[in-house]
C-alpha cells in the first residue's frame, strides 16, 4: 500500500541519516537556492551555465531541454554533492550523418564558437560545469521531456530569476530505477524518505514503460511493501 510504503521510508530515514549515503555531503559549507543546494562558487557557475544553455533554445540550437541526473533530484531532496550536470534533449534538434546516426555536432560547434571546447568527464565544460547533453533515448525520457516542469533559480538581489526546464520526481524516480546504478537507487530512497515523489503518479509511469517488475525488485531488494492490489486498481 502506499501510505505504508511511505511510513516504511520514513522508518528507514532513521538509518540513511547515520549511513555512508550521506558522506560527501557538505552541508555546512552549502546553500539553498529554490530548491538548489551548492557552494556559492558551484552556483554562480551553474546559473551561468543554464544562461548558456537557455542561450541554445533562445538561438534555435535545440527546441527544448530537461535537466536530469543529480542536479535535477536538487530541486527536490538533498543528494551527495555533484560535479556535473545532465541534460535530456531530443534527437530530433538534430543532424543526421551519412551513416544515419543522428550528431550532436551542431550542438557542439555552437558551443566551440563561444569558447567551450573543453571536455571533462564525458561533458562539454560550460561555465566550468560539464554537461552531458543526453538526446532521448527511450519512450520513457520522451515522455520526461515532454511534461518537464518550469522553476526558477534565484540568482541574486536586483537580478531577474532563471527559468529552467527540470525533469519532475517521478519522471527523476523511474529513470533512476531504469538505470539501477548503487547511487540512482540510493537516489530513490531519499525521494521516498522525503516524501518527494507523488506514488500514484509514479505507478502509473512505471506501467506505462513497463518497469513494474523493476520496481518490485527494487522493494524486495530494499524491503520496502511493493503497492498493493488495492492501489493497483485506483
Amino acid at each position: 500500500m502506499i501510505s505504508c510504503l511511505l511510513s516504511t521510508a520514513h522508518r528507514l530515514g532513521y538509518v540513511l541519516r547515520g549511513s555512508w549515503l550521506l558522506r560527501g555531503l557538505r552541508s555546512d559549507r552549502l546553500f539553498r537556492k529554490n530548491g538548489f543546494r551548492f557552494g556559492a562558487q558551484d552556483m554562480d557557475g551553474l546559473t551561468n551555465t543554464f544562461r548558456v544553455i537557455n542561450g541554445m533554445v533562445t538561438d534555435g540550437i535545440i527546441r527544448s531541454y530537461a535537466v536530469a541526473g543529480a542536479v535535477a533530484a536538487l530541486n527536490y531532496i538533498e543528494v551527495a554533492s555533484t560535479e556535473d550536470l545532465d541534460i535530456l534533449v531530443s534527437i530530433d534538434d538534430f543532424q543526421e550523418a551519412p551513416s544515419g546516426v543522428a550528431t550532436l555536432e551542431p550542438l557542439f560547434s555552437y558551443l566551440r564558437i563561444r569558447g567551450y571546447g573543453e571536455f571533462k568527464k564525458e561533458g562539454v565544460v560550460v561555465e566550468g560545469w560539464p554537461v552531458q547533453f543526453l538526446p532521448v533515448a527511450s519512450d520513457l525520457d520522451a515522455e520526461g521531456l515532454s511534461q518537464a516542469v518550469q522553476i526558477e533559480v534565484e540568482v541574486g538581489e536586483g537580478s531577474a530569476p532563471i527559468k529552467i526546464s527540470t525533469l519532475t520526481p517521478e519522471h527523476i524516480v523511474a529513470t533512476a530505477l531504469r538505470i539501477g546504478r548503487p547511487k540512482d537507487r540510493e537516489r530513490i530512497l531519499r525521494f521516498i524518505e522525503a516524501k518527494a515523489v507523488d506514488l500514484k503518479v509514479l505507478r502509473d509511469v512505471l506501467n506505462r514503460h513497463n518497469l513494474r517488475v523493476e520496481w518490485s525488485k527494487f522493494c524486495y531488494r530494499m524491503d520496502l511493501p511493493d503497492f498493493d492490489e488495492s492501489d493497483e486498481q485506483e
